[in-house]
């Protein structure tokens, strides 16, 4: 749940958001033997082997490592011989499964580049969202991302991505197509499309780095309430600013009431959930981080929310991580009622390294607890208002998404009726001015 430009010094990121920080990688013995051991390990698989072992040392939440001999396991893993870095990280990943933790993982460089990728809230490419049809099996466009050059050119959901580059793509993976379509800003591939009653055309577009929309909002009339409906999908680097827009966009135009809508966001960074949590709450406790020696550090509001208008958020068991910060913040403060089906439960942050051969590793370096001191770990946050969907209104849902945050959304629907409820409770405080939300930037590790 990260993201960043590429480096050569190690990133550090705190997942469920977190600042981002270079890092040494140090080591737990002498510096005569960290000379000696370096030298002899330079260029070897065992340097990346040598790197994730250490970093694990240091930091992972549990320092009995799962009642592993930690020191055992590296005598292990640097007394075998390794011919290429795939051996080494298939050592790497067994060493770690020793840990039980599903969390702390090891990323080879294709891996840790797509969760860069997906934190920093940017591609490079065309911009555009798409799937594999399952009737016509053709490669068909579900959105075009805004102020990209698909969208420029004239690319619109529904349109069929015939060839790539003079590649059919009949039966092509997703995957495989963005592969072929995400290359660097500035170069040109060529889309051949199709148009339900037209003929196909040849596209050239110049890739771009873009900025993938996280927010999603619009104001709806709901009988007599004017309804600022927000759909948050995940925490990434630009969340923040876009859900500082959309809140301000919505307060210009009179939102009476919100409705908050993390169905189906798995997390990302922890620092993005804290300050979306300062957007809604004008004080109190937001976060409790624990690490693996017991010290712990809490995160609060600063009297800088932009709006007390009576909030909803929706959640399912799909909501997970940030999503649970941001919703458990909002519930213990009793600034937001929550309606759906209970979250995920996961109350662990990892801290993310990028190592120098292009791979990374995530480690779980705290476990973190709600303002009222709930651990929602396995557990998940339990809605006010628990609502679980039928297999048919998820198949509903998910076939025509068109009829979410609508009356045909149950789990919307009732988010409205508590909204329109005089028992409803608000914010003590006035409500602040629109004035820009100042953040405190800070270099502390989560």
């Amino acid at each position: 749940m990260n993201r960043s430009a590429k480096r050569h010094s190690p990133l550090q990121v705190a997942l469920l958001g977190g600042a981002i920080a270079t890092t040494a990688t140090l080591s737990v013995f002498g510096p005569v033997w960290c000379r000696s051991v370096r030298a002899a390990l330079q260029d070897s698989p065992k340097a990346i082997i040598d790197q994730v072992w250490q970093l694990v040392n240091r930091e992972y939440v549990d320092s009995s490592f799962n009642q592993q001999d930690w020191i055992a396991t590296r005598q292990t893993l640097l007394g075998q011989e390794y011919t290429n870095r795939e051996q080494a990280y298939v050592a790497i990943r067994e060493a770690l499964k020793k840990l039980g933790d599903p969390y702390t993982r090891f990323m080879d460089p294709r891996q840790y580049e797509a969760l860069r990728g997906q934190t920093s809230g940017e591609v490079t490419g065309i911009g555009i969202r798409m799937e594999l049809n399952e009737k016509t099996q053709l490669l068909t466009v579900t959105e075009a991302i805004e102020n990209s050059p698909a969208l420029k050119a004239g690319i619109k959901a529904g349109d069929q991505i015939l060839a790539i580059d003079g590649k059919p793509t009949k039966l092509m993976k997703v995957d495989d197509a963005s592969k072929l379509i995400r290359g660097k800003a500035g170069t040109v591939l060529t889309l051949r499309m199709g148009r339900s009653g037209q003929n196909p055309i040849d596209l050239k577009l110049q890739r771009a780095n873009i900025e993938v929309p996280a927010v999603r909002y619009s104001l709806k009339q709901e009988g007599s309430q004017r309804v600022g409906y927000i759909r948050l999908r995940e925490f990434s680097a630009h969340s923040a600013d876009q859900m500082r827009r959309a809140i301000g966009d919505l307060n210009t135009q009179k939102a009476d009431t919100f409705v908050l809508d993390l169905r189906g966001n798995p997390g990302g960074l922890l620092q993005s959930s804290i300050e979306i949590a300062q957007m809604w709450l004008d004080h109190g406790a937001i976060v409790r981080t624990v690490d693996r020696v017991g010290g712990s550090q809490e995160s609060k509001a600063n009297h800088t929310a932009l709006t007390n208008r009576p909030l909803a958020v929706l959640v399912d068991n799909n909501s997970a991580s940030a999503s649970e910060i941001l919703a458990g913040a909002l519930k213990d403060n009793q600034r937001a009622v929550v309606v759906g089906d209970q979250t995920f439960g996961k109350a662990l942050v990892q801290s993310v390294h990028e190592l120098p051969d292009g791979s990374g590793v995530a480690i779980t370096i705290a476990h973190y607890y709600t303002p009222k001191g709930t651990d929602i770990n396995h557990k998940g946050v339990t809605p006010d208002i628990n609502i679980k969907l039928t297999e048919a209104q998820e198949r509903q849902l998910a076939s025509n998404p068109n009829l979410l945050a609508t009356q045909n959304d149950p789990q919307y629907a009732r988010a409205l009726s508590i909204l329109s409820s005089n028992n409803f409770a608000q914010p003590r405080r006035n409500q602040p001015s629109l004035e820009p939300m100042s953040v405190r930037s800070t270099d502390l590790k989560f």
